[in-house]
């Protein structure tokens, strides 16, 4: 899977980056369809107080998974986008089996054969 990282209106530092990483690359653990996932850290307007914003679209075949979050910290702000992410697989996993399951099901029950 490729991980490509954007921020917008800072430099990303290496452990921020490296954290980034290490979340992202769990995923996969949930799916073997990712091909890249796309990361935008953003900060939002100076008044707000959870002004850093974490983007993360997945690339997998068919549509693509997107999340976004907002926290005090990227850090949070990454964790907590990466575990909404996480359950958007297991959905879009569980929604696919379920399709192929009543498919195999809708054959079985053709009537004349």
């Amino acid at each position: 899977m490729q991980i490509i990282i954007q921020t917008s209106g800072f430099k990303a530092s290496d452990t921020l980056e490296a954290f980034t990483r290490q979340k992202v690359e769990k995923l996969a653990n949930y799916s073997q369809t990712i091909i890249r996932a796309d990361v935008t850290l953003s900060k939002g307007a100076e008044g707000e107080l959870q002004n850093n914003y974490c983007e993360i679209r997945l690339e997998v075949p068919g549509n693509d998974l997107f999340a976004k979050n907002h926290s005090l910290s990227f850090e949070q702000a990454i964790a907590t986008t990466a575990y909404d992410l996480k359950h958007i697989i297991e959905k879009h996993k569980d929604k696919a089996t379920g399709q192929r399951h009543n498919n195999s099901v809708d054959i079985a029950d053709e009537p004349g054969e």
